[in-house]
């Protein structure tokens, strides 16, 4: 398996990653970017993959402890390995496991921040990557996506946050999903273009609470001439926090 070095966070991260197959990109630095967390929080990474959301979260939040789930024993040996390297070893540990049957080292309602970019495509209904490592990211061949939310509902403690980054044509179901353990749900639709519709959504919800579901202005990726917005720019290059209100 050939690996490629990439940084991340404007060079404060560096990631072995496979160079074919599943690569992490700006979805997980996205996702880590909006998880609500402060100093002395835990959060859960599931399908952490190489571990580039995890310690994305543990390079931006001080004395956060971040655990990752990952069903590929190669891509948590590599995450193990990226932590290692840069110096988060003592924030961030990770599992091999199936989300559709956690290990016992994973303790239900015990996590403050849950989050995950569960697999976009469905099986059957979209053209599997001929890639066994990018199809098991890709598509849910390893369980439906009712079986991430399951996860991520029961692992979280009560009040803690759940955060999702999905395609935007499965936001009715994902939201349905979270609504059975879940509320208080904002919906932050990620713009490639001011003047296109979104493709991609970050969900966030609150495990037992009440509130109605939010849908807060898109976020705008790009400016009209092609390079990222400033704010996106604070936040991959930066590597600040992506806050819903």
């Amino acid at each position: 398996m050939r690996i490629t070095e990439d940084r991340f966070l404007g060079g404060r991260l560096s990631v072995r990653q496979p160079a074919k197959g599943f690569r992490a990109g700006s979805d997980s630095v996205l996702l880590a970017a909006a998880v609500p967390a402060v100093s002395g929080e835990t959060a859960l990474d599931l399908g952490c993959g190489v571990g580039v959301g995890a310690l994305c979260l543990a390079s931006r939040v001080a004395g956060i402890l971040v655990t990752g789930l990952e069903l590929q024993s190669e891509m948590v040996e590599l995450a193990r390995q990226n932590a290692a390297h840069n110096n988060l070893e003592m924030q961030a540990n990770f599992h091999v496991g199936d989300v559709a049957d956690p290990p016992a080292a994973l303790i239900p309602d015990s996590f403050d921040h849950v989050f995950a970019n569960p697999p976009y495509f469905q099986t059957g209904r979209s053209n599997r990557p001929a890639d066994p490592s990018r199809a098991l990211a890709r598509t849910d061949v390893t369980g439906p996506l009712g079986a991430w939310v399951r996860c991520m509902v029961a692992m979280a403690r009560p009040g803690g946050s759940i955060t999702v980054i999905h395609r935007s044509e499965r936001l009715e179901e994902l939201t349905d999903l979270l609504a059975r353990g879940a509320g208080d749900v904002a919906i932050l639709p990620l713009l490639a273009h001011a003047d296109r519709p979104a493709k991609r959504v970050i969900v966030q919800a609150r495990k037992g609470a009440d509130g109605k579901l939010r849908r807060l202005p898109g976020l705008v990726l790009h400016r009209p001439d092609g390079p990222y917005t400033d704010e996106l720019e604070a936040i991959l290059r930066g590597g600040g926090p992506l806050r819903l209100p």
